[in-house]
């Protein structure tokens, strides 16, 4: 297994240090970022992002899934290429969420990975 990386959010642990996380929690932190992170949101890269979040306000139904989907394969392919291959992204509407499961493969050790992210819907919801 790859040595753990920061942990997101940011944080100092019980001893003072920097807090950690897995390497796969690590990864699934930087997964969420891009998720959560609108366009435009980080100044100094204003590109960075999926935008999921601009998508909360739109009908809720399997054609906003499909094409959700697409826009986060996209935007994870452009980000984190150098860090995971992704292999499978699922995003299910519900009545007032949407739930991304994303499946990976870290390229440092080959290890696979997969977890599942949600964001609450038009209908309401919390995260």
């Amino acid at each position: 297994m790859s040595a753990p990386g920061a942990a997101f959010p940011f944080a100092i642990d019980g001893s003072g240090r920097v807090g950690r996380a897995t390497a796969d929690a690590h990864v699934a932190q930087m997964i969420e970022q891009v998720l959560f992170t609108r366009p435009g949101e980080r100044p100094m890269r204003p590109d960075f992002g999926c935008g999921l979040a601009e998508l909360l306000f739109e009908p809720n139904d399997e054609l906003l899934a499909g094409a959700t989907a697409l826009r986060i394969r996209a935007a994870l392919q452009r980000w984190l290429a150098d860090v995971a291959e992704v292999h499978r992204v699922d995003v299910r509407a519900g009545e007032a969420l949407l739930a991304v499961e994303v499946e990976w493969t870290r390229l440092l050790d080959g290890a696979r990975g997969e977890a599942e992210f949600v964001a609450p819907a038009a209908t309401g919801g919390a995260r």
